[in-house]
């Protein structure tokens, strides 16, 4: 059937076109969405009226006149629905509520201490039944959930292994969607990390960005020409196991020396245990034995760098250099316009930055580097959730435009 003889087709084009100029646009009038999409006036006029009557777009008054008569602006009603976006970490789960222009509207947090499958799945649907429990009214109410997940998923939403998890072959998405009775998408936390960047984030002018989770683990979201590129199986990203050190330490993975058991917040931890004598002090006092044993935490490493202790700050730099190694090999092979460092060891960008530039700096190709820029989130510790977030979105309008008559 070729496209161009099937009007209902083409109108599900123009009218999601339509749509999406007013979602990424607004406040825009009728003329400009004409003059950007090259649908004539009669038409756009047409497709306009049917999205204020299905309730994703509103008129808000008189705009400036180029000449003529004021143009009436056209807004997206951003609260015609909402999205669930979780990022599923190794220690945490962070999960939000989002409009459908991935704005905040509630957030919860809680710690993983058990990662059984069975255990952080029952929270998972504890805290999503928690926001749906508070979501505004709506039109279209939960439009759909994504997670992201710190492993391998499939196209069908199962997560194939999660070494720092301990999980392999979990079904979630259909575990999830059976609960919920929603559009469940499930992907990996780093590719979520990178769409939530680049649509909302650090990466919102730029076309080809690499984004590096630093959490437990280590993963790369690549976006090459404005889309995630997923690979043949829909596995890449997996950076943090590039062999950096032949016979270097042991990884979850099974290999050794990979770039995750230097630059890791689990790389850093272990560091840091070498130092207790230093960072007993920012712990609980001990019984005066000299025996007890400190639990060295990411927080207790930053709180400590504040107060310009110098073995937390040597802890950091370290780590800053193994991670600015492991980005140089990146940047020598994508040469990607920004690299975003996003996850938990974002938060400690202060004190790794200077230490990640001069890695990068002395170990990139010079005509590489000279273009790539090197930037910390935006988003902070949502990213990977708005990025969950923006995948349920995204599903949820491109299943509409199927569905529309």
């Amino acid at each position: 059937m070729k496209i161009t003889g099937d009007y209902r087709l083409m109108k599900k084009i123009n009218k999601y076109l339509v749509l999406d100029m007013i979602r990424k646009h607004f406040p825009i009038s009728r003329a400009d969405i004409s003059a950007r999409t090259g649908l004539n006036k009669a038409t756009v006029s047409a497709l306009v009226n049917e999205l204020i009557e299905s309730g994703f777009a509103s008129e808000t008054g008189l705009g400036e006149s180029s000449g003529g008569r004021k143009p009436m602006m056209l807004l997206f009603n951003e609260r015609a629905g909402f999205a669930i976006g979780v990022d599923l970490g190794v220690n945490y789960m962070l999960a939000v509520l989002t409009d459908l222009s991935g704005r905040v509207v509630k957030q919860k947090k809680i710690e993983l201490a058990e990662l059984e499958a069975g255990a952080v799945t029952s929270k998972l649907k504890k805290t999503i039944r928690a926001l749906i429990a508070d979501v505004p009214p709506s039109p279209y109410g939960i439009i759909g959930i994504g997670v992201g997940v710190p492993g391998l998923v499939d196209d069908q939403g199962s997560v194939l292994s999660a070494p720092n998890l301990g999980w392999a072959d979990v079904p979630l998405q259909t575990v999830l969607a059976d609960e919920f009775g929603l559009e469940v998408v499930i992907d990996n936390e780093a590719n979520a990390g990178a769409l939530g960047e680049k649509e909302f984030g650090a990466g919102q002018h730029v076309s080809n960005l690499l984004y590096i989770s630093v959490g437990m683990g280590i993963g790369a979201g690549i976006i090459l020409h404005d889309a995630l590129y997923r690979g043949v199986s829909g596995f890449s990203g997996e950076v943090g196991h590039m062999a950096l050190a032949q016979d270097g330490p042991l990884c979850g993975c099974g290999n050794r020396g990979c770039w995750e058991t230097f630059a890791s917040e689990k790389a850093l931890l272990l560091h840091a245990q070498t130092a207790v004598a230093a960072i007993r002090p920012a712990a609980e006092p001990d019984d005066g034995s000299g025996d007890a044993e400190v639990s060295v935490g990411l927080d207790m490493l930053i709180r400590l760098a504040r107060q310009e202790d110098s073995q937390a700050q040597q802890v950091f730099a370290e780590t800053g250099r193994w991670l600015g190694t492991g980005i140089a090999n990146l940047v020598n092979v994508f040469n990607p316009e920004l690299i975003v460092i996003g996850g938990p060891l974002s938060l400690a960008s202060a004190w790794i930055k200077e230490a990640v530039h001069e890695s990068l700096d002395k170990r990139s190709l010079a005509y590489h580097r000279s273009r790539t820029s090197v930037a910390y989130s935006q988003l902070g510790h949502t990213s990977g959730a708005l990025g969950a977030a923006s995948l349920a979105i995204q599903r949820f309008f491109s299943s509409m435009k199927a569905t529309w008559e």
